[in-house]
């Protein structure tokens, strides 16, 4: 067990410090949100995981001020959708390269929001730059197409264009990578986006803003690119239901999903939705165990379990369920939980109260429905953090896929169950409502080919021999059915920021009709 390396004050003064390299006038801030707080008027409070405690309040954005960035977001949406996407990527260089210049600062605040180990965190800035790099090049790669024309001396092309000002509502659990995914794209389509973040993560958002802002102002882009509103459910249900947002890119829990997929449908616009998961793994009679473990282990333990890819079940064949379960069982009461930052840490804090309470009833829930704990599921480091939530990651076997195993809880809760044959591991698999990510551990090429054949995973995600969790920019990222549909980073995510534009160019002296029809 580890023990608490800072204090709250020492932890305050670190994101501080951080916040001020980055170009955050964060004392006025400060100041503005004490103020507010003493007038009653909304705040949002900067708080860390790692000792449950509050830092300091900031300033809530208004109605009025909501408004004022939608409206400034849309004035540069005037210049930015008319400038060459190469310049655009210029931008989005430059931004990568304060990133670079500011990895280990991000990292620090990704720490102390979110309560990741400093690999982590450093892991979740470094996909902040290579999104950056891959939309560089995608800047000068937003083809179109030429079909061939059934009309003599015409041409059939589509044509892709900026599509208008998006909003992004993050989630706290990849506090800047997310963000970075959607706007890296969006700038080089020609979209400026309005970021609202979780409430749990305001620092790192102001700290990313004011990289991008100073980004745009070196490039010499128009004002009103990357404007940042703080608040809650209200600004984000403001920014949802303003016309002048043809796309929601949201990312959270699926009722967050279904009100936001409703209200912009209502006024046809678009929406780009990352929510829940209950990723499964399958391990087969051939699996590499040693592989499995290391796999299975950093999937469902890893960030306390707070990842949307978190492996959260587990189906082995009965043949090496008793050996894998024994290693898992050893390998989990090792591990090391406690402050992130310090040595040796890689389960911090569950992030809230709530996520603990909801780990606390998931485990009672499996307990009635004939589950064993074999290992994990108790609060740590109570008398020493008395505010935070850290918890042991837990291990727990189930009879049967039950209600509160198809139901995704956000903690470091693994159900493991066993199976006798694919066809009825694959169908246990996908008998869920969520759909992000899924892999098997096998190295039986059949088995392999079927977990990624149209009647195996119906996953966004199907991986073989490695976890759920840590994908690259370079594949789309996004899942089916209750995940929402979405499709964020690589690939050609890039199609969701822009608007396609069928254009027939008629090169010839005659007007022939398609479809042979004759107008006289």
């Amino acid at each position: 067990m580890l023990g608490l390396v800072a204090g709250t004050d020492e932890i305050r003064e670190r994101a501080l410090a951080a916040l001020r390299a980055c170009g955050v006038d964060v004392d006025a801030l400060r100041t503005e949100g004490e103020a507010a707080a003493s007038a009653g008027a909304p705040v949002v409070t900067a708080r860390t995981p790692v000792t449950g405690e509050d830092l300091f309040p900031l300033p809530a954005t208004s109605a009025d001020g909501v408004a004022a960035a939608v409206g400034l977001a849309e004035g540069a949406f005037a210049v930015w959708r008319t400038t060459p996407a190469p310049v655009r990527g210029f931008l989005v260089k430059r931004l990568g390269q304060l990133l670079v210049e500011h990895l280990d600062d991000l990292a620090a605040l990704v720490t102390t929001e979110v309560g990741k180990t400093p690999s982590e965190a450093r892991g979740e800035v470094q996909e902040m730059v290579d999104v950056c790099d891959l939309a560089v090049g995608l800047s000068r790669q937003l083809t179109g197409r030429t079909m061939p024309s059934e009309r003599p001396g015409h041409r059939l092309m589509e044509t892709w264009h900026p599509l208008g000002p998006v909003a992004v509502v993050s989630a706290f659990n990849f506090p800047v990578a997310v963000w970075s995914w959607n706007s890296a794209l969006a700038l080089v389509c020609g979209d400026p986006v309005v970021w609202k973040p979780s409430e749990l993560t305001p620092l790192t958002a102001l700290a990313c803003t004011a990289l991008a802002e100073r980004a745009a102002r070196e490039c010499g882009a128009p004002e009103g690119l990357v404007p940042l509103v703080l608040g809650g459910a209200d600004v984000g249900k403001q920014l949802v239901d303003d016309p002048r947002v043809p796309l929601v890119s949201a990312t959270g829990s699926v009722p967050m999903g279904r009100d936001v997929g409703a209200r912009v449908a209502a006024r046809f616009g678009r929406t780009l939705l990352e929510l829940g998961g209950n990723n499964c793994a399958v391990v087969a009679p051939s699996a590499d165990l040693d592989l499995a473990v290391r796999g299975i282990v950093f999937a469902a333990a890893g960030t306390a379990g707070q990842r949307c890819t978190t492996l959260r079940r587990l189906l082995v064949h009965s043949s090496v369920a008793d050996e894998l379960l024994a290693r898992l069982v050893e390998v989990y009461g090792r591990l090391p939980v406690g402050d992130p930052s310090a040595e040796g840490a890689l389960v911090g804090p569950l992030v809230a109260p709530r996520a603990h309470e909801a780990m606390e009833a998931a485990l009672a829930r499996a307990r009635a429905d004939g589950g064993e704990v074999l290992v994990g599921g108790e609060r740590v480091l109570v008398d020493e953090a008395p505010a935070a939530r850290y918890v042991r990651p837990a291990v727990v076997r189930m009879p049967a896929q039950t209600d509160v195993v198809r139901t995704e809880t956000f903690a470091p809760v693994l159900y493991v169950m066993t199976y006798d044959d694919l066809d009825e591991a694959i169908a246990v698999h996908n008998d869920v409502p969520q759909g992000l990510s899924s892999a098997i551990f096998t190295l039986d090429a059949r088995e392999a080919e079927r977990w990624m054949a149209a009647d195996g995973s119906d996953c966004g995600i199907v991986n073989v021999n490695i976890g759920t969790s840590g994908a690259e920019i370079g594949g789309a990222f996004g899942g089916e059915k209750e995940t929402g549909g979405g499709r964020e980073s690589g690939s050609d995510s890039w199609r969701a920021y822009m608007r396609r534009a069928t254009n027939t160019v008629n090169h010839s002296r005659e007007l022939p009709l398609a479809q042979g029809v004759d107008f006289g």
